[in-house]
């Protein structure tokens, strides 16, 4: 059985990777994809208070188990849009761990600060900050196949760059580095930043 493709969106909240998912359910025509969001995961969850120990605990168990989901659903065959925010370095280390770096397709999804604050304000569903706090730390790693800036871009734009680029995933895979990276070398993804500048078109190759 043929492994699925894997396109996985990271960036902040409020970045615009539901939407972005949304569209490209939308438009991609040559399987049938399944968007997997992590938000959805943590809907699963009982609504029951949770002392802070019990629910970091629950947290981590539901991270883990949302990887092993879309690892399950390519193992099977099925074609996957992921929705995630990488802002723990483990995050990242498991997944790296758990799904086959050359069926994914890893896409940056950026926002500039203000924006984002912005839109987390309108939207109002989100604890305030919570973007702004998230913004130094999903990026860090480094390395991506593909960036989009949804301050520049909209979700349809950004959507049907990403479908564009699907069928001319680079080999290696930004998973396949950094694999060899943070995992065979024993490594962690650096701290250093936003490595790379945002293209104001939209969406491009990441450097690499």
């Amino acid at each position: 059985m043929t492994s699925g493709r894997i396109i996985f969106l990271n960036g902040t909240s409020s970045s615009g990777k539901s939407s972005i998912a949304r569209e490209l359910l939308d438009i991609l025509d040559d399987g049938v994809f399944f968007h997997l969001a992590v938000d959805a995961f943590n809907a699963m969850r009982s609504k029951r208070e949770l002392g802070a120990a019990e629910l970091d605990a629950a947290l981590r168990r539901t991270r883990m188990g949302f990887h092993r989901s879309i690892a399950a659903m390519a193992e099977a065959g099925n074609d996957v849009v992921v929705d995630h925010v990488l802002s723990e370095p483990w995050r990242l280390l498991d997944c790296l761990t758990v799904l086959r770096p050359e069926d994914v397709l890893f896409v940056g999804v950026r926002c500039p600060r203000e924006e984002l604050t912005r839109r987390e304000s309108a939207r109002g569903d989100r604890p305030p900050g919570l973007a702004a706090h998230q913004y130094d730390l999903v990026h860090r790693h480094g390395d991506y196949d593909l960036e989009c800036d949804t301050s520049t871009a909209s979700p349809r734009e950004c959507a049907e760059q990403i479908k564009e680029f699907l069928p001319c995933r680079p080999s290696p895979t930004a998973f396949t580095r950094l694999r060899r990276r943070c995992l065979t070398d024993g490594g962690e993804p650096p701290n250093d930043g936003r490595p790379h500048s945002v293209s104001t078109a939209g969406a491009r190759p990441a450097p690499g």
